[in-house]
């Protein structure tokens, strides 16, 4: 299943990511990004917004696994 977000929401993006731990999903304006163990992976095409937009999303993962604790 595909996951489509019309917005850029970084920790609403990481909740997604975080609850469902695999699969895809797609932000407009962005690009696709798959998931895999509650962490978004490379792109196959390496611009430079996807690649900020994925370490972004991959820092509020880590934090929301912080507030956990």
């Amino acid at each position: 299943m595909l996951k489509i977000f019309k917005q850029y929401r970084p920790n609403q993006i990481a909740r997604y990511v975080k609850s469902y731990f695999r699969g895809r999903l797609f932000i407009m304006g962005i690009g696709a990004f798959e998931f895999d163990c509650g962490r978004l992976l490379p792109a196959k095409s390496h611009n430079l917004k996807a690649l900020n937009t994925l370490t972004e999303v991959n820092k509020e993962i880590q934090l929301l696994a912080v507030e956990a604790y």
